[in-house]
């Protein structure tokens, strides 16, 4: 259980290095959540 929750915890971390995710300058859910995909996809390219 520990390992999944530090894998989580990792993640998370890393989609706070992204400026838009951190700072949360979108107010619509819709446009929150597009975001946190985008970087995702970057960190992943």
């Amino acid at each position: 259980m520990y390992k999944r929750r530090h894998k989580v915890e990792c993640r998370i971390g890393l989609l706070k290095q992204a400026r838009g995710v951190a700072t949360r300058y979108d107010k619509l859910a819709v446009r929150y959540e597009s975001t946190v995909q985008l970087t995702l996809i970057r960190q992943a390219l």
